[in-house]
């Protein structure tokens, strides 16, 4: 049991938060919400690959819906290279414009539908 004395030092002692860490999207530069954080292998798993990022899940889908994972494997393994790519340069330019919470399910290219 706890004393008197000790429960009053508890209740008036302030309660430390841990800082979160703000992670910044390396896609579309911008600040990822917990509720929106993806890790995204940079050379897909099933390509041998180990290493992640963090992404906003809406980037992380969209990349997945624009490229086969040979693709994000051989050309497009780190971020500049996927910034670089003008089907990703027209979703960074809509992105930016949309809150850091926002999201919309992505649909896959007609590209790679047709394979």
């Amino acid at each position: 049991m706890i004393g008197k004395i000790r429960k009053k030092l508890i209740a008036v002692e302030p309660v430390i938060q841990p800082k979160k860490l703000v992670v910044i999207c390396p896609i579309c530069d911008r600040p990822i919400p917990e509720s929106q954080k993806d890790a995204h292998h940079l050379i897909p798993k099933s390509k041998g690959g180990k290493a992640t990022e963090f992404l906003h899940r809406i980037c992380h889908r969209q990349i997945h819906a624009l490229f086969t994972e040979t693709e994000l494997a051989m050309q497009l393994n780190n971020a500049t290279a996927l910034q670089e790519t003008p089907e990703m340069q027209r979703f960074i330019k809509w992105i930016k414009t949309k809150p850091n919470h926002f999201y919309e399910k992505s649909r896959k290219s007609s590209r790679l539908k047709e394979n």
